[in-house]
């Protein structure tokens, strides 16, 4: 591995969600503050939609992590189960002693005495529900009873869904309007803006830096450039891509990534598409402006040769008849 080479204490591309490597580019610092301010004004109902790979579960995590110490926090990673199971999942995770058999009525009697507990002792209890994207429609009634948890004055329940945007189809669905009625703030993560991406690279090794020492430029100008072009701004290809040009250098005994490495490793990686060089696409460009002149000249040379012929040319004549 290419740690020790370039000084660097752990992989500073890994996929895996580590809150420690979060990058408040413009989408995601956005989506954080909407996030933070609904949540520390009682707002009981929010949702993040965005793109794969970019990076709504880093954002959840951050999120728990920054709340930690000023809320009662419950993450649910995978909904995708049954009504009951949903309210078990969501009770574990809320310590709620429960006694068998295990019934709705006696799940959520639980869930609202634990809640109310919370509440009088001035706390706040937040639940992240991360790919929400998949949670079956007859789990959806299950949030909609779970977000009836409330007092005169608060909720006792503020519930944050993560989802793809397969979740705003799902929640626009007929039979489920009453809880997208429940959703006062919504925001879009998308990928980053070009411009972010060399400062992401730089942020993720400076984080992942063996010392003071580790040269945390190791990308240069053109080769960002080219990572985010083909990435085009999602951070889990970003990822993919910084990783596999850091192997490449590394086995070179190198110290820079080159535009080479970048367009090497984004041929040998999936859901990237291979874009032309400037000089493919200069090369593109006037071809197909010699093509146009081309037909421009041959219909004005179709055009001109119809004006030039006499009339009688195209008229149909009569064989003339024999006496």
């Amino acid at each position: 591995m290419y740690l020790r080479h370039f000084s660097l204490r752990e992989a500073p591309f890994s996929i895996t969600p580590d809150p420690a490597f979060f990058f408040p580019h413009d989408g995601a610092q956005a989506a954080l503050n909407t996030l933070l301010v609904a949540l520390r004004s009682g707002e009981g109902f929010l949702k993040i939609v965005g793109e794969v790979g970019c990076g709504k579960t880093v954002l959840c995590r951050q999120l728990l992590k920054t709340l930690q110490s000023e809320c009662v926090t419950a993450y649910i990673p995978n909904p995708d189960m049954g009504p009951d199971d949903l309210l078990l999942a969501l009770a574990r995770e809320l310590n709620v002693e429960l006694t068998a058999p295990h019934s709705r009525y006696q799940m959520l009697d639980a869930l609202r005495a634990c809640l109310l507990q919370h509440a009088e002792a001035g706390r706040k209890v937040v639940v992240c529900i991360d790919e929400a994207q998949a949670i079956p429609l007859r789990t959806v009634e299950s949030l909609r009873l779970l977000s009836n948890l409330e007092t005169e004055k608060q909720k006792l329940l503020q519930l944050v869904m993560l989802g793809q945007p397969e979740l705003d189809e799902r929640l626009a669905r007929p039979e489920i309007r009453q809880l997208l009625q429940r959703i006062t703030f919504s925001e879009y993560l998308g990928p980053m803006a070009a411009r972010s991406v060399p400062a992401y690279l730089q942020h993720r090794l400076a984080t992942a830096a063996l010392d003071e020492l580790t040269d945390v430029k190791l990308f240069d100008a053109a080769a960002a450039r080219a990572l985010s072009r083909y990435s085009g701004g999602v951070p889990r290809l970003v990822n993919v891509l910084a990783h596999k040009s850091l192997m490449l250098v590394y086995g070179e005994n190198g110290r820079r990534v080159k535009v080479r490495h970048v367009r090497m490793a984004a041929a040998d990686t999936p859901g990237v598409q291979m874009q032309p060089s400037w000089w493919q696409r200069l090369r593109a460009g006037w071809a197909r402006q010699d093509a146009g002149k081309a037909l421009a000249r041959d219909t004005s040379r179709d055009t001109a040769w119809q004006d030039t012929q006499p009339l009688h040319d195209f008229e149909v004549r009569q064989p003339e008849g024999r006496l």
